[in-house]
């Protein structure tokens, strides 16, 4: 009699999924379990799960020598997804499932309790999608999961309670309705307590944040304690565009995988992503990484904002390391195990004080900083990096006319009107390509579509000379003048644009 079956499951690699295809061999021998195909810790301790949960779901475990293959073998595996389809491998060997329930367009996905049950894994949402690439006609996952495969129609998948379960519908004892399509959630329509009808005052800071958004434009603001930097940060994803179905998918892929989505009734991230680490926070939390390399904060705001509040006290190494992702829109995180890439394409929102006190040029209250400790603190943001970032704008504080009125300040829902009316002028004018906002464009994209006439590029040429710009900012502030007459619904650059986007270059740096 035949001992051996195979089933097919999934491993994910960074972002990408792959199949494997879990073979068991039921042998004669001293009762033993071996697993080969370069398993990590987590899938070796899958055997006294698996043991467990046979036992405890009214099945038989065979008290033979078994032997399971993960494979291919060459590369290397880890975590706990594999324990559902080495159990129901090790079943169908057994003879305790028919041959004729499994096919080989079934893919099994899963981790077991001791008990039976099934609980959630990271990266379904990837697995899921790569299964249907490959052909997969049914997917069989926790059903904790069951609400971020909701996104993917045609395709039968199936959420387990149980390993007791899933034997009992595939011996077609029971029925499982597999996960209803739902599609995307509306993602117009958000509500948010940092709307900007409530923040009193701050216009310029305001405008400069409308012109980040509508063009994807990364900021620096700069002001004493308590002026509303925070809340002006917390704002920005309400100003920006809803999120389209490919960023939705993009974004919950790298929560999926790093374990972060929600199991709710959503299941997926709708609303642009907001993360705020704190200045403690290490390079490789930022940037990603571990033995087994996980997005990093860096990846999470993928398509959202970025917000380090604190600015210059962050190390070193982790201002640094946001250089390549400010620039190329990627993160390498490169380990022993081989190199690989998240996206990274965020609005970089930064705030600081001016000094370490942070009321140098107050009016109301004195510095205590000597002019040793105030240089040494705005050095710490490397000019390369700097030179980064396209806003650069003073956040003062707001005086208590403007605290105490009771006039209603515009609301995030007007401004993000114009910032929507701005990036349909942008998605027209890259059909066909691959950018999604002007901060995306390269050289060659700059010298297409950012065309300015000759008494604009006089201006431009004069602000190079007298700033002493680099040939980065240059192409950078060109970028902006476009977002900033999109957002006039001009077809041309003209002289007043660029003259506004010189006004948000960083005053302090300007010789470097």
């Amino acid at each position: 009699m035949k001992k051996i079956a195979k089933v097919k499951s999934c491993a994910v690699f960074g972002l990408d999924a792959f199949p494997v295809e879990v073979e068991v061999d039921i042998g004669r021998g001293l009762p033993s379990f071996s697993i080969v195909g370069l398993p990590d810790k987590a899938i070796d301790e899958s055997k006294d799960r698996v043991r467990s949960a046979i036992k405890n779901s009214n099945l038989v475990f065979p008290d033979r020598r078994l032997t399971v293959n993960l494979a291919p073998a060459d590369i290397k595996k880890e975590g706990p997804t594999y324990d559902l389809p080495i159990a129901v491998s090790i079943l169908l060997a057994g003879e305790q499932i028919g041959r004729d329930k499994i096919s080989k367009n079934d893919v099994f996905i899963g981790e077991l309790s001791l008990s039976g049950e099934l609980r959630a894994v990271c990266g379904i949402l990837p697995m899921i999608m790569a299964a249907k690439e490959w052909g997969a006609k049914r997917v069989f996952i926790p059903a904790e999961n069951s609400a971020e495969a909701a996104i993917i129609k045609d395709l039968a998948i199936y959420p387990i309670i149980s390993l007791e379960q899933l034997a009992e519908f595939l011996r077609g004892e029971i029925n499982i309705r597999p996960v209803k399509y739902i599609g995307l959630v509306d993602t117009e329509n958000i509500t948010s307590e940092y709307d900007f009808a409530y923040v009193a005052g701050q216009e310029n800071a305001k405008r400069a944040l409308e012109i980040a958004a509508a063009g994807s434009h990364n900021i620096l603001l700069s002001g004493p304690p308590g002026s509303g930097k925070t809340l002006l940060a917390r704002g920005m994803p309400t100003i920006m565009p809803p999120m389209d179905e490919d960023e939705v998918l993009e974004s919950s892929k790298i929560y999926s995988v790093a374990g972060l989505l929600h199991r709710d009734e959503n299941g997926l991230i709708t609303t642009r992503p907001f993360r705020a680490p704190h200045h403690t926070t290490s390079s490789v939390a930022m940037v990603g990484g571990g033995t087994w390399p996980r997005p990093g904060e860096i990846s999470l705001s993928h398509r959202g904002v970025l917000f380090l509040d604190e600015f210059p006290e962050f190390p070193r190494s982790v201002l640094e390391a946001l250089r390549q992702p400010l620039e190329d829109g990627m993160i390498t995180v490169s380990r022993a195990q081989g190199s690989i890439s998240f996206p990274a394409q965020f609005v970089l929102v930064a705030a600081q004080n001016p000094c370490p006190c942070g009321y140098i040029g107050s009016n109301y209250k004195e510095c205590i900083c000597t002019p040793t400790q105030i240089s040494k603190y705005q050095k710490r943001i490397s000019g390369p990096l700097l030179d980064r970032i396209d806003l650069y704008i003073e956040v003062p504080r707001v005086n208590i006319e403007k605290l105490s009125s009771s006039k209603v300040a515009e609301s995030s829902k007007e401004v993000r009107k114009r910032v929507m009316s701005a990036r349909d002028h942008q998605s027209k004018r890259f059909a066909g390509t691959k950018l999604k906002s002007n901060s995306e464009m390269k050289s060659k994209d700059i010298a297409k579509f950012c065309q300015i006439d000759d008494e604009t590029k006089k201006l431009l040429n004069l602000a190079v000379d007298r700033l002493g710009l680099s040939a980065r900012a240059y192409h950078r502030i060109l970028r902006l003048a476009r977002t900033i007459a999109d957002l006039s619904e001009s077809r041309f650059i003209t002289s007043a644009h660029v003259a506004e986007a010189l006004q948000y270059r960083p005053k302090e740096k300007q010789n470097y």
